[in-house]
């Protein structure tokens, strides 16, 4: 139901199970995922993997250091604020989490 990529005409539905799903997406495609995912990692306010240097973090000294200062985040925030989807309504914030604890529970 709709187009991967609309200017070569690449259908969802175009685009195989498994591995062989790799080959049929396009380049231009990898290249918009992985700059996601940089972004994500580089946008998450020092708690991580990144320090405020633009160091890596790969021994975990940043989360275990954010633990040990009595972070007041709430259980799962990571300190990463989704565009569009992140709000401070809390009646909103209240409605989405329901939204998704229900979507969670009919996965199930």
């Amino acid at each position: 139901p709709g187009y991967l990529s609309p200017s070569t005409e690449l259908k969802f539905a175009d685009i195989p199970n498994g591995l062989a799903a790799i080959s049929k997406v396009p380049a231009a495609g990898w290249a918009q995922i992985i700059a996601y995912a940089f972004f994500v990692e580089f946008s998450s306010n020092n708690f991580g993997w990144v320090d405020a240097g633009g160091n890596f973090d790969f021994s975990g000294k940043l989360v275990n250091a954010a633990n040990k200062q009595g972070d007041s985040r709430a259980p799962g925030d990571v300190g990463w604020r989704p565009p569009l989807l992140a709000t401070d309504d809390a009646e909103l914030k209240k409605k989405r989490l329901n939204a998704e604890i229900a979507n969670g529970r009919l996965a199930m």
